[in-house]
């Protein structure tokens, strides 16, 4: 019995930990053998899962598609670095900020929370009226608000720079500081996913009448999880702030919001495991196709390149592709098997009847 205990215990906690564990041994092969290209390739990537997990909290477990989420990590991003960066910097070129934020000189860890926090509100404030629209309604919404966040961003001068990128941003530290936040996001998300919370929101998404029948409140479920998944945006956008040390509020705009959708979809948009490998593969196609539009030296002297723009074409048909085969993402919204080892013995019921003598 208590062995019995240990192992359901296990299934439980296994797609959190065994995809942490994996992507620690992948980390500690990368800083041991990796050049500093590849550190930096993978430290990005754990970025990324960072942020595709904050689109993961919300349209995983709502099936609302919300294409505005990277307005979060744009505000994270800025209050990040608003916060950790030199207060004489901020004294000469950020003048419209608030006079404690420009003598403010926080340790970028703890600029983090502060960005999450930032976030969370921004997405309490938002959610309050999208998560009340249908389904295109509110997607269309969010895209508004991402339009609305960027072009602010871009041209309020005197606080977040405009279209100049803001620099001197601090270093929050190695690949490994990198993977804590990850490691954080992906139990906050599993979490959530096991909650109450997270139960009732995916019971709306597969049927929102029945639900609502049962006494669900759909809005509230859903604007817990917009706020949930702002928050994890703001530490995404923040930790790569520090991670690209120049900042600007097209980093946080159209292409990065394509490409961390087409990661949720290809990787599978109803699990969490779906996150991971959507990112890792995706990343890699990417990487592969931007190295061949700088281009590869023949032996004769030319150089054979694909044209510019081929990489965001070709993600496109690879996202088709992979829909087309597989309608529910490379994992069809399945989590990280328990290897049998440590799966509980299913009892066996015979379908022979017994009779009475």
């Amino acid at each position: 019995m208590q062995n019995d205990k240990l192992k359901s215990l296990l299934e439980t906690v296994w797609t959190p930990f065994g995809l942490i564990a994996g992507l620690a041994v992948v980390t500690l092969f990368v800083q041991l053998m990796g050049t500093g290209t590849v550190q930096s390739f993978w430290t990005e990537i754990l970025i990324r899962i960072i942020l595709v997990t904050g689109f993961y909290i919300f349209i995983g477990n709502s099936g609302v598609f919300a294409f505005g989420h990277a307005a979060f990590a744009c505000v994270g991003g800025y209050v990040a670095a608003w916060l950790s960066m030199d207060a004489m910097f901020k004294q000469i070129m950020l003048t419209g900020l608030p006079g404690w934020v420009q003598s403010a000189h926080v340790a970028p860890w703890l600029s983090v929370f502060a960005a999450m926090a930032a976030a969370a509100v921004a997405a309490l404030v938002v959610g309050a009226v999208i998560v009340r629209l249908s389904d295109i309604a509110a997607s269309i919404a969010t895209f508004a608000f991402l339009l609305v966040v960027n072009r602010i961003y871009s041209n309020w001068d005197s606080v977040t720079g405009g279209a100049a990128p803001l620099t001197n941003i601090p270093s929050l530290g190695g690949i490994w500081a990198s993977f804590v936040f990850m490691a954080g996001a992906l139990v906050i998300a599993w979490l959530f996913q096991q909650s109450r919370f997270g139960l009732m929101l995916r019971a709306s998404r597969d049927d929102e009448v029945a639900a609502m029948a049962t006494g669900i409140s759909v809005y509230r479920m859903r604007l817990v999880a917009f706020v949930l998944s702002g928050a994890v945006m703001g530490c995404g956008g923040a930790v790569y702030s520090f991670f690209l040390g120049i900042l600007t509020a097209d980093v946080f705009y159209m292409s990065l919001t394509f490409l961390l959708l087409v990661m949720l979809v290809v990787g599978g948009a109803e699990s969490l495991t779906g996150v991971v490998v959507g990112v890792v593969a995706v990343s890699c196609v990417s990487e592969v196709l931007r190295l061949g539009e700088e281009g590869v030296a023949l032996p004769n002297g030319d150089m054979l390149a694909l044209p510019l723009g081929m990489q965001q074409i070709l993600l496109g048909i690879f996202m088709v592709f992979v829909l087309i085969n597989r309608a529910d993402g490379i994992t069809r919204g399945s989590e990280l098997p328990l290897p049998k080892a440590f799966r509980k013995p299913q009892s066996i019921v015979s379908g022979e009847r017994k009779t009475a003598s």
